[in-house]
């Protein structure tokens, strides 16, 4: 894509993706997205934001010849990890300061573990981690409709005056009975399948860790 003369070299998004395999939650993050687990109420942060005010960001960004200038990577960019930015990574395959290489944590599921949130900055920057869950497992237990918890998350970070992108998604394991008078029930996970490639990446991933 960076040698494709149609995408402008300025064009750059952050990412951050959770896959559930068995009782592991894997988040692979890069940029300023964010993943908070519920486990029995109390919010757990999930991935890291790859922002130049996080030292060993701003560290690792010096080390390789950037700077930051009034919080921004080299005076641009609010995030030190994105997709694209190709302007910022030329040559490419040399060492830049802005990487796409994300963090990678790993966790294994309890019966405690209730949802996922996933949100884009324009949440985080106006709500904690723990009154996005508040707010979530409130909901819950009114619809159980994870959609509407989504929608209720954007709805609230609008409210509060929020002045970034929004973007949530809301991943359910347990039922609103699990949640609330049953904790000693298994967590209640959609199946899907995968390649044997892919099925062996993942085995190996793991035994790696």
């Amino acid at each position: 894509m960076a040698n494709d003369c149609s995408i402008p070299t300025s064009c750059g998004t952050t990412a951050l993706t959770a896959l559930v395999l068995g009782k592991h939650l894997l988040v692979a993050n890069a940029g300023d997205c964010r993943a908070v687990l519920c486990r029995k109420g109390v919010a757990l942060q999930m991935s890291q934001d790859h922002r130049p005010t996080y030292l060993p960001e701003r560290t690792r960004v010096e080390e390789l010849g950037g700077s930051i200038e009034y919080g921004y990577l080299n005076g641009e960019l609010a995030v030190t990890r994105a997709l694209g930015d190709w302007y910022m990574k030329l040559p490419i395959g040399s060492s830049s300061p802005l990487t796409a290489e994300p963090d990678v944590q790993q966790i294994m599921l309890t019966e405690d573990d209730e949802f996922l949130i996933i949100g884009c900055d324009g949440i985080w920057d106006v709500m904690s981690n723990q009154e996005a869950v508040c707010l979530v497992r409130h909901e819950l237990r009114q619809h159980d409709d994870p959609r509407q918890c989504a929608k209720e998350l954007v709805n609230q970070a609008l409210c509060l005056q929020t002045d970034d992108n929004l973007t949530a998604i809301v991943v359910c394991f347990t039922s609103p009975v699990c949640r609330d008078s049953v904790p000693s029930q298994r967590p209640r996970l959609r199946c899907f399948s995968l390649s044997e490639a892919a099925r062996n990446k993942l085995r190996s991933l793991l035994e790696g860790n």
